[in-house]
Formats: C-alpha cells, structure tokens, sequence
C-alpha cells in the first residue's frame, strides 16, 4: 500500500503523519506537494493538520482550490482510502467529501490538549484495530474545530454510522452531538479533529492513534465495496 501525505503551505503537521507511517509502521509512505496534479500509483492520501495558508478566508478555504484537490476527490471517488486530521478535516468539509462545517471553538480560544473519546463505530477501513466503544484518549490543538451540521444532516450521520470517533466525557470545542469525527457515506473517507498520529508511540505519552494507522494498512489497496 502506497500512501501520500499532502504539503500545503503553512502546514506543521506533514512530518507527524509522515513519521507515523514511515518510521513506526514501516509503510511506503510519499510526501505530495500541493502543487502536483496526480496521485497516480497511490494507494491512499493523507491531509495533514496544521494552518494550510494560514487559514485565511477560514480554515481550508484556501487549500481547497490547490491542484492536488482533484486527484485527492478523485481518489475519494474511486473509494480509496482519504483521510484528513485537523485542518485535513476542515479541507475535506470545505471540498464537499465530508458534510458539515468546522467553526471557531464555542470558548473563542486556541485548545491544545489531550481528551477522552468513544469510538462509536470500530467497523471502518481505519477502526477495525479498536473495539466497539472503547474509551481512548488522544491530543487536539485546534482554534475552529466545532463540528457543526443542520439537524438533518446530523440525523442522516447517526443513521449510516457515519459518526467514528465522539468526544467523551468533556466537550472541548463545542461539536454538536460531541462529534469528533466521521467518514462520508461509503466509509473510504474519514475526517476527524484529534490527531492520532501524536499518539503512535510510548515515548509521546500514548499508543491509542497507531491502531488507526495499522487498520489502515491491514485493509492494503483493496477498494471499499460500493
């Protein structure tokens, strides 16, 4: 499995990702510049956290026009594996592969710590390593990370178990319905504000992310099922 992890200018969580993959899972993991306009003989695409233009307009806004974008929904199409953490997330709302929004934290404040979260549903491509609710804990650092959806949109989430990840016990940014991540409808596409790979090895203070990574690679290039 090949997988590309994707430069915007402006972001500082590329190397985290990169890492995760390359030097904890060994995977065969490639920087992508945004600049580039193909992923031809990728697997799967990663888009990493950090401040993609410096968030102006808001977050991802701005990334969403990058050349890489087509190939990165084209992908999401084909039912190759996307994922987006942190701004990833907000760049995967704002290109329409994931519903909903990301807003401004309901404290008005920058949040930068670890938290609690449920994982509400362990049958996707990225949790199959994770059992069903289990309680893990992993870091956020994030201004606009408020999860925000019309009511109809969020019921349709419940409904299709599209919600993956929801904050426990505490509610950092003010999501609604305490959703910390979710994948699009096919499931090949997941958006989530946490950052698992901050949480790969003992070393940084927890391995509660490096199961998402190796569910991932367990699935190999094999499509999701229409």
């Amino acid at each position: 499995m090949k997988i590309a992890v994707i430069v915007f200018p402006g972001s500082n969580c590329d190397v985290d990702l990169y890492e995760a993959l390359h030097s904890v899972c060994h995977a065969d993991v490639e920087y992508v510049s945004h600049k580039e306009k193909s992923l031809d003989g990728f697997d799967a695409v990663m888009l990493p956290g950090g401040f993609s233009y410096g968030d102006y307009l808001r977050a991802g806004a701005i990334a969403r026009f990058t050349n890489i974008m087509p190939a990165v929904i084209r992908m999401a199409k084909e039912g190759k594996p996307v994922f987006g953490t942190c701004n990833g997330f907000q760049i995967l709302t704002e290109v329409g592969l994931l519903p909903g929004a990301l807003k401004r934290n309901d404290s008005q404040k920058f949040v930068c710590k670890t938290v609690p979260l449920e994982v509400v549903n362990n049958q996707t491509i990225f949790t199959r390593q994770y059992k069903d609710h289990e309680r893990i804990a992993l870091p956020i650092a994030h201004a606009d990370g408020s999860y925000f959806a019309d009511e109809q949109t969020l019921d349709r989430l419940e409904e299709n178990h599209q919600v993956v990840f929801r904050y426990a016990e505490e509610n950092p940014n003010g999501s609604l319905r305490n959703i910390a991540g979710i994948t699009n409808e096919r499931g090949n596409v997941l958006g989530m504000m946490p950052h698992p790979e901050r949480a790969v090895e003992a070393l940084l203070g927890s391995t509660a992310g490096l199961r998402l990574f190796k569910s991932l690679l367990e699935t190999g290039s094999a499509k999701v099922e229409e």
